[in-house]
Order: structure tokens, then sequence, then C-alpha cells
């Protein structure tokens, strides 16, 4: 299949796309900034007032504002934190990528074939929303185990085991792979253990940055990817492979941190930089293309859809005693699709 393709100046004017593209550092720096705050903020607000109202306040927070580092990294992938090349790539690295063990170079190599192949055969995001629809108990035990960080470990022991390499390398081989896959990610983790044990509170390294980590970030990865293109319209159309979602001001805070819920304005123009993408959205919805736009309300929606697949059909051989105990009113268990973040 090919996907379709939609020219920016099919619903911006020339004056209106270079608005929207142009990059402004301070802005970018900005939000950084504002994401420090709010994870430094959160510590505070638990090493002031210890209980667990607070505590599972800051981990929600923090793992919003760890993914929207993420986000931001995303931005520096693809050039929007700076108009400056070298700007932008020290903000998205040092700031973004490598606090949360992420890089920005590898990820921009893989993340522009997704922008090239969006839900086509040869996407590599595609295996993360080719299972849906699934049901909500499938769902359910996705999200024990993203909330209770058994995702979280195992994407961090395979991230660790790869940067080890194999074992029958020497060792100073496996080092210097090891530094090169993850050297500086932990040099700056080793920074913000520091710093935090400086200020006298270096249980917050653990408890509300690593458990974040492994969380809270975990379960809200998988809602946007979910939200971004599982259960589309179609697949080779640029306004229905791609999905938006609106958000409210505790979506904002807690699930969809800078304008990530923006993804179909992102796709059509992925040079924008995310504050300019809100602008971009209020055009097309003033356009001729309004209707055909993957539009949800929002993130309850998403999943509704996204968990619509009906309970009888996972376990088809058990369709037998699945069928008595909804008769008997108890709820349909059981499910074997596979996917997710």
């Amino acid at each position: 299949m090919t996907a379709l393709r939609m020219r920016a100046r099919d619903f911006l004017t020339e004056e209106q796309l270079i608005a929207v593209r142009t990059r402004s550092t301070w802005k970018g720096i900005a939000l950084i900034v504002h994401a420090w705050a709010l994870i430094l903020g959160s510590i505070a607000l638990v090493a002031w007032w210890p209980n667990p109202l607070t505590f599972i306040l800051a981990v929600g927070i923090i793992g919003s504002r760890q993914l929207g580092l993420a986000i931001l990294m995303h931005d520096g992938a693809h050039g929007c934190l700076s108009a400056d090349e070298k700007t932008n790539f020290t903000l998205s690295q040092w700031f973004c990528a490598y606090p949360i063990f992420g890089e920005t170079r590898a990820y921009r190599r893989y993340h522009l074939q997704h922008h090239a192949r969006t839900q086509q055969e040869d996407d590599p995001d595609l295996v993360l929303s080719a299972p849906f629809p699934i049901t909500r108990m499938s769902y359910r035990r996705k999200f024990l185990r993203d909330i209770t960080g058994q995702t979280g470990y195992q994407q961090r022991k395979a991230q660790l085991l790869n940067a080890l390499g194999p074992g029958e390398w020497p060792l100073s081989q496996r080092a210097a792979h090891f530094w090169e896959k993850l050297g500086p990610q932990f040099v700056v983790n080793a920074v913000l253990f520091a710093g935090l044990a400086a200020a006298g509170v270096w249980w917050a390294y653990p408890l509300l940055w690593l458990l974040p980590l492994v969380t809270w970030m975990m379960v809200i990865t998988r809602i946007r990817n979910i939200a971004e293109h599982a259960v589309v319209p179609d697949s080779a159309d640029p306004l229905r492979n791609t999905r938006t979602t609106h958000a409210n001001i505790l979506e904002r805070l807690f699930i969809a941190p800078y304008y990530v819920n923006y993804h179909l304005e992102h796709h059509l123009l992925f040079y924008v930089p995310c504050y300019n993408l809100p602008r971009v959205h209020r055009i097309l919805s003033a356009s001729r293309h309004a209707d055909r736009m993957e539009v949800q309300p929002n993130y309850a929606a998403v999943l509704r859809l996204a968990t619509a697949k009906p309970n009888l059909e996972d376990r088809p051989g058990q369709l037998a005693s699945s069928v008595r105990r909804a008769r008997a009113g108890a709820e349909v268990g059981g499910d074997q699709a596979a996917g997710g973040f």
C-alpha cells in the first residue's frame, strides 16, 4: 500500500507557513525549563510535605514530564528546539534525551522512517498500532504491567544488555561499546543523583526519578502510542492515518505534555515546533479538509476505540464456557492480542 501525500500549501498560505515553521531558541529552552521546574518542584513538595498523596502526585507529574522530555527530544530530532543546529542538538541531547537514557541521533534515524512510511507495511512503528483494537481485559493487563514497572524493567534490561554487547567480546571492547551506547546517559544521571544528594534528598533519585520512569511514564507512553495511530480510519490518507486528540488541563498535566496530542498536524508538518501545532490545528479545522481529519474529543474516547474488541473473540476454544459466564453476569476474561509499547 502507498500512502497519499499532502502538501503544506494545500491548506496554508505562504505567510502562515513561514510563521508556523519559525523556530525560537528561547521557546525551546523555556519548555525544557518548564519540564525540569515541575520535576524539581514535585520533589521539593514531597521533601517538604511527605505523605502518600504528595508522593503519588509527584510520581504522576514527574512521569509526565519525563515523557515531556522525550517529546522535546523528539522536537530536537526534527531540528525544532532551535534554528541553530548545534544549540538544537545540545539542548536535545543533554537536557532531554540523556536524563531519560535516550539518544537523539539514533532516535532520529529510526523516527524519520516512521514519518516517511506512516502506517504502511514497512513503518517501523506499525507494531505499536497494528494489534488494536484489543479487549478491555487485555488493556487492563498491559496497564498493570506498565504501572507495576514490569514493562519499564524489561525495556531498561534490554537496553543495558544491548549496551554491554555480546559476552564473548573482550572487556575493553564491551566497555567502549557501553560508553558509546549509554555512557553520557549514566554521567548525566550521576550528576542528577549527586545534585539531589547534595540537597539532602538522595532518596528522590530512586523514588522520584527512576520509579516514575519505569511506571507512570510507561503507562502514558502506551496511551500516547495508542492515541497517535491505533484504530485509525484509513492507513493511506494523511488526514486519517494519524490522530489528533483534544486534551483538557488534567490530560495535559498527566498524560499529554507539550502539545503531543496534535499528532496529525505534526505528521503533516514535521518541521513545525510543537508550540506552533495548535495554530496549525486551528487553520486545518477552518479549512475544507476539516471533515476528513481524524480527531477525538479526549483520551478516554480513544481508549474506548482501542479496547472495543469483544472479549468472546479472545479465546475461541473457550467460547462455550465464556458464554456461560456471560449469562451468569460475570465479566468475560482472557486475551491473546499482542502489541503495545
